[in-house]
């Protein structure tokens, strides 16, 4: 929802960077007050998030290590959508390349912008159930290892500090209140 008031209108935008991943923007803008103002930020391709659930209650989770933050991170599986890609279909490749799973049931669960302050980013969070396991087919570009959690011991993970990936904690506490009210 768009309120009008809170509107900037783009005077000039020049890309002033392009790596394999990202496109970096910086923007000459109008701001409400009639001022002017700059807006750098990142054009991303958005991603998916699956909250894979196995039969016994547990969750998927993949551990990995994070450049950016030299940090391994335990997260849930996701991945970034590729140009002309279906969202679902994303889901469902990146779950097989680092869980080594499929699901036979998908369940859209809700759509947020990670990093809404400086990235076109947005994230399509995904349940999926009804899993087998096929093999892996991981990514050349990345190690993962695949473990699991119940979904208690997850929100407790978040709390102690031992997950810190905002798409995951978001898409853990989305998923237990869907599951507390009966969405999913």
């Amino acid at each position: 929802m768009m309120d009008e008031k809170f509107r900037e209108h783009a005077l000039d935008s020049k890309q002033i960077f392009e790596g394999k991943l990202l496109k970096v923007y910086q923007d000459q803008v109008t701001l409400p007050s009639g001022h002017h103002g700059v807006r750098e930020y990142i054009k991303h391709p958005g991603t998916v998030i699956i909250v894979a659930m196995l039969d016994n209650g547990k969750v998927l989770f993949v551990r990995q290590y994070r450049y950016a933050q030299h940090i391994v991170s335990l997260e849930l599986p996701a991945g970034r959508i590729d140009p002309g890609e279906m969202p679902l279909n994303a889901a469902k490749r990146e779950l097989l390349e680092e869980t080594g799973h499929v699901a036979a049931k998908w369940t859209p669960l809700a759509l947020i912008h990670p990093c809404i302050g400086y990235s076109s980013e947005t994230a399509q969070i995904y349940v999926a159930n009804k899993l087998d396991y096929l093999g892996t087919e991981i990514d050349q570009e990345e190690l993962v290892e695949a473990t699991s959690l119940p979904l208690a011991g997850a929100i407790a993970s978040v709390a102690n500090g031992a997950i810190t990936d905002a798409r995951t904690i978001s898409a853990l506490f989305l998923t237990e209140q869907a599951l507390r009210s009966g969405a999913i």
